[in-house]
């Protein structure tokens, strides 16, 4: 069949014009082509409503009515439910495995057979008057049966951490991120063979440009004692926040021998290391998703996805040598649902029953202490010192222990600068000294206060302060396993005066920082990243500069590439707010071949020193 719908060609009409079946037909196909065009585009392919499939008894099934859309734009219309026995379906004896796809797909039926008054003694005496627009249904083979064609998107970008005969294990993050947002970077682990082994791997993906939850420029990432049936994925979650840098692009980068992994207690061989380029950009992520969406072009449409058919149920059959029983059918796993605009109202409806939005601007009880007073008063201040509020972070249905997380950006309304925020859980109990129920709130652990209380929540959390934007973000990891859909934090924020307020001078003899490597040898035009260790202080954003001119290249996040002339080329580190706070690093470069000279004499020197040392 000829899916193809474009170039739009219509009638055009003048006086005198003969037209014949050909010109009647063309302007059927005008209309009927504009109409599944735009529904192809606009909607995609998969169920609008209805369709779901049960078994009735051992030998048949039922299809309640419904409607669907196929690949290129027809509607499939089942105007009333369907018994049909699954023998009789095509395809059945077809089948080579036990497990099948029961698929519907549009179905165009010739009705209405009329005498044809001008047919001459070649022609048909009669013809048929209509054409229904109706529908079948076929069976075919769930594994290796028909399958849409994935497109490559250069959206997202995959690496592979390590691969072997029985598992392949890959990095996948966007190619573009947005600066101070959150991203999710997602380990996969996919099975390969029906070989019953056991996976474990773990490895430090080092992020110079973003934020893990526990705020450094490091991620671990792990999958332990994984045992995956043929073709099942494993996939765990990573979220990390972009820092608002001035940077265009960054890396993430594979620490280097960082990668280790095991098959039933065997290590095999993983990935030393890669470089993963990121553009960074001041889009949102509702941008920079349409943005990728829109570059696809008609000639990628029409090669992606599924044509003619429509998934309904994967069906389970046990089969004898002269009969069939159904054992199973599963719908969840392979339908594909379009959300039309028309139920938009009752689809927002049953969602508010999972989740509740979260108040990026809550109203804040502002407090400030004078001199005078010494209790707290609730003032409207300036410029207030203290400030204080209520934040949710919704965990939606499936939230499970070690997940992570996060809260809306909140304004705290101390204004930009150095600010301190906590958070204590907030939560309301039956407290039998009071009558009533009463309204605590736990700063630190509330594991500790789980003996007294069973419906405490077993929950880690930590705050990233945006101080040049007078804003936080709060994340929380789950430590077990709880039915909350929304957890309720208390949080309070402290802004500390400026020393030049107090005509006081910071102290910062106990801070410091250093660099990882603060010595690296390394060839020319190669490339290394610098990372920091902070001491007695927490991290802050860190700026990068070279002391010399024509000393290679350094980015904002820390990535140092040599120039081409050999020397020792010095970097300078320091905190961008802090600039007395700095620590030196220094990269010797020499031409590869030199490194290899160096290195081949320092075995021989070795190699002499033991012998002497035995003699």
């Amino acid at each position: 069949m000829n899916n193809q719908l474009y170039p739009f060609e219509r009638n055009r009409y003048y006086p005198g014009k003969m037209l014949t079946s050909a010109d009647f037909q063309a302007e059927q196909d005008y209309y009927i082509n504009k109409s599944r065009f735009m529904n192809s585009l606009m909607y995609g392919a998969g169920i609008v409503c209805g369709l779901g499939v049960f078994s009735l008894d051992d030998l048949s099934i039922l299809v309640e009515s419904g409607v669907a859309i196929d690949g290129t734009g027809r509607e499939i219309v089942v105007d009333s439910s369907a018994v049909q026995k699954l023998s009789a379906i095509e395809g059945f004896q077809d089948l080579k495995t036990n497990e099948a796809t029961l698929c519907v797909r549009f179905k165009e039926l010739p009705i209405h057979s009329v005498y044809s008054v001008s047919h001459k003694e070649s022609d048909k005496e009669y013809e048929y008057n209509r054409i229904s627009e109706s529908y079948e249904f076929f069976l075919t083979d769930k594994k290796g049966g028909r399958r849409g064609y994935e497109l490559e998107t250069e959206f997202l970008l995959t690496e592979t951490v390590f691969k072997s005969e029985n598992y392949h294990a890959k990095i996948v993050i966007p190619a573009v991120v947005s600066k101070g947002r959150n991203v999710r970077i997602v380990l996969e682990v996919k099975k390969l063979t029906e070989e019953d082994v056991r996976c474990s791997l773990r490895g430090i993906l080092e992020i110079p440009a973003f934020s893990a939850p526990d705020g450094s420029q490091e991620l671990e990432i792990s999958a332990e004692d994984l045992r995956l049936s043929k073709g099942e994925v494993f996939r765990r979650e990573y979220w990390v926040c972009v820092q608002n840098t001035a940077g265009i692009e960054t890396n993430v980068i594979l620490k280097s021998g960082s990668m280790v992994a095991f098959e039933n207690d065997a290590a095999v061989t993983a990935v030393q290391s890669f470089t993963q380029k990121i553009r960074l950009t001041e889009d949102s992520p509702l941008e920079i998703v349409n943005d990728e969406i829109g570059r696809m072009n008609l000639e990628m449409r029409s090669v992606g996805g599924e044509k003619n058919a429509i998934r309904l149920a994967d069906i389970s059959i046990v089969k004898t040598d002269n009969s069939y029983i159904i054992e199973e059918i599963r719908e969840s796993t392979r339908r594909k649902h379009i959300a039309a605009p028309a139920q938009e109202l009752l689809r927002s409806h049953y969602i508010e029953y999972f989740t509740k939005n979260v108040e990026l601007n809550p109203v804040r009880e502002v407090q400030v202490r004078t001199a005078n007073d010494s209790a707290a008063s609730v003032q409207s201040a300036k410029n207030p010192e203290i400030a204080t509020g209520v934040l949710e972070i919704p965990l939606g249905r499936n939230a499970r222990q070690g997940d992570i997380r996060y809260s809306g950006e909140i304004a705290h309304g101390l204004g930009k600068g150095n600010v301190y925020v906590d958070i204590g859980y907030e939560y309301i109990s039956d407290d039998r000294s009071l009558g009533g129920n009463a309204k605590s709130t736990v700063y630190g652990n509330p594991e500790l206060f789980s003996t007294q209380n069973a419906d405490m929540v077993n929950v880690e959390t930590a705050v990233r302060v945006l101080n040049d934007k007078g804003s936080f973000v709060v994340a929380a990891r789950l430590l077990s396993n709880i039915d909350y859909l929304v957890l309720t934090f208390r949080w309070v924020a402290i802004r500390f005066p400026a020393g030049n307020d107090l005509e006081l001078i910071e102290d910062y003899y106990d801070k410091s920082i250093s660099a990882e490597t603060p010595t690296v040898t390394m060839g020319t035009k190669e490339s290394h990243y610098f990372g920091v260790q902070f001491h007695n202080m927490k991290a802050c954003s860190i700026t990068y500069e070279l002391t010399a001119p024509k000393s290679g290249e350094i980015s904002a996040d820390g990535i140092y590439t040599a120039p081409a002339k050999e020397g020792v080329y010095e970097i300078h580190i320091y905190c961008t707010d802090m600039p007395v706070i700095c620590t030196y690093a220094y990269a010797i470069v020499k031409r590869r071949e030199h490194m290899e000279e160096i290195e081949e004499q320092s075995k021989t020197e070795a190699a002499l020193d033991a012998g002497s040392r035995l003699e």
